[in-house]
């Protein structure tokens, strides 16, 4: 396996963790969490690689989400 697939294989287990992780810290469905972080900028920024924050622990980033953007935390 070349760097880029390591690193596409490992952004979807961290999506995959941030999405679970919310759903359960939230009371919510996995769909309603999966439509919350898909629709964050959070997400835009793992997916760029955004100074290197997708190399933080899923739990800190699923606090980053529900600290800086409230507005999802609505719905």
């Amino acid at each position: 396996m070349d760097d880029n697939v390591l690193e596409q294989v490992y952004q979807e287990r961290l999506e995959e963790r941030i999405i679970s992780y919310l759903a359960s810290c939230q009371s919510i469905s996995l769909e309603q969490a999966m439509e919350t972080y898909y629709s964050s900028e959070l997400a835009e920024k793992i997916h760029s690689g955004v100074e290197g924050i997708q190399y933080l622990d899923y739990k800190v980033l699923v606090q980053i989400l529900l600290d800086t953007e409230l507005h999802l935390n609505k719905q």
